[in-house]
């Protein structure tokens, strides 16, 4: 029997939702890797898995990474989570909440289902809460050695890792070069998303995203959240920010104690089937 999908994306952040309704078995990590590759499979930067059953939310989410590792929270993940719902008529225009890995989230669909507004909740750059090894501390302006260069980071959690790197100019082939190495380095027990921060203005940023277990993103919610709270826990910016993502713009706001309001667009791409001679190969 084929297993039913639903794919979007999230300024080129794409995923697949699929209803655990669907699944004859559950999802194995090999089964989610091919699921995921762009030649031997239906190709996405991920798996939604939902709706799941939740004593706390309106349905609770699985996020699956590319690598079949859990995400812990995606900021984009939960907006396409968030319009899938939203098409199935589960939820209407109000605000309702889901659950992940990473906390609650609270989330809003308007705009005809191609916006989506998203409570992420509080960051921290608590070395405890995010982890990062070491003493307990913020982690803020620390240095870091990979591949023969030393950076100045920043690291955060938003229910996720994140290492932001604030640099004066950056580009793909940077976050190319240095993403995969700062994700598996010792100071991340968890290994981290990373982030390579420009500041443009002080209702601007621009960063180029390595995620942790999908690698090279054109786009992210929680990479947006974490690079504007350090912007403005730097001093850098204000706390309305415009984050330009090689896929698209997300807009932050960042409210009292780093509470962090995103807002960004969802595109419905395709609906089909998986065919099971797909894991035969």
């Amino acid at each position: 029997m084929n297993i039913a999908f639903t794919k979007y994306h999230a300024l080129g952040n794409d995923y697949l939702v699929i209803d655990p309704a669907n699944l004859p078995t559950p999802l194995t990590t090999e089964q989610v890797r091919t699921i995921c590759h762009r030649n031997f499979g239906v190709g996405s930067d991920g798996i939604l898995l939902g709706p799941l059953p939740s004593t706390s939310a309106q349905c609770a989410l699985k996020i699956y990474n590319p690598d079949g590792s859990i995400a812990e929270k995606s900021g984009n993940g939960v907006r396409i989570f968030s319009r899938y719902l939203w098409d199935m008529k589960v939820v209407g225009n109000q605000e309702f909440t889901l659950q992940t890995d990473g906390g609650i989230v609270r989330s809003r669909v308007f705009a005809g289902g191609k916006m989506v507004r998203v409570e992420m909740g509080r960051v921290s750059f608590d070395s405890g809460k995010i982890p990062v090894a070491g003493s307990q501390r913020e982690v803020i302006n620390e240095k870091i050695s990979v591949g023969g260069r030393e950076f100045t980071f920043c690291a955060a959690t938003i229910g996720n890792p994140h290492c932001v790197l604030l640099l004066p100019e950056i580009s793909a082939a940077l976050a190319n070069q240095f993403g995969p190495l700062l994700e598996v380095h010792p100071n991340f027990p968890h290994r981290t998303n990373v982030q390579f921060l420009k500041i443009l203005d002080r209702a601007n940023i621009q960063i180029e995203i390595w995620e942790r277990g999908a690698g090279y993103t054109l786009a992210s919610g929680s990479s947006s959240s974490a690079s504007a709270a350090v912007a403005h826990k730097l001093g850098l910016v204000d706390q309305n920010v415009t984050v330009h993502c090689p896929g698209g713009d997300i807009q932050i706001e960042i409210r009292d104690d780093f509470d962090i309001l995103m807002t960004g667009s969802v595109t419905r791409v395709a609906e089909g089937g998986i065919s099971p001679e797909m894991f035969a190969r």
